[in-house]
């Protein structure tokens, strides 16, 4: 049984690879396809993680009162943001700067909402 899960698991890492492989030769604009096809399907795996755990804990989440909730969301949003405009932040070096203080308090406050969360 391990034997047939192991060949069937190469078996998809080499079909990949071909088509990785087959796709580097027709162009560039097939590759640039290809890595924004698997960043969207590693996009929509973190969605979905996100809401899993939202799911299993809105309770907790709800307790927290408003002001920590929006602090958690806020800080989410403001992370996310960070996130994509990382290539804008990051071509001077004052951009840089101000992208790692914007990241270093959004994980302040959402280690702070984590504090406050398991204090009771």
């Amino acid at each position: 049984m391990k034997s047939a899960t192991n060949i069937r698991n190469v078996a998809i890492i080499l079909l990949i690879a071909a088509a990785v492989y087959a796709l580097g030769s027709t162009g560039d604009f097939a590759v640039s396809f290809l890595v924004q096809l698997v960043s969207l399907a590693f996009l929509a795996a973190l969605a979905w993680i996100g809401s899993r755990l939202y799911y299993e804990h809105r309770i907790d989440i709800h307790s927290l009162g408003s002001r920590r909730r929006a602090v958690l969301y806020l800080a989410l949003g403001v992370l996310a943001l960070a996130l994509t405009a990382l290539d804008r932040f990051w071509s001077s070096g004052l951009g840089t700067v101000a992208w790692l203080i914007v990241v270093g308090a959004c994980v302040y406050a959402l280690y702070s909402v984590y504090r406050s969360l398991k204090q009771y």
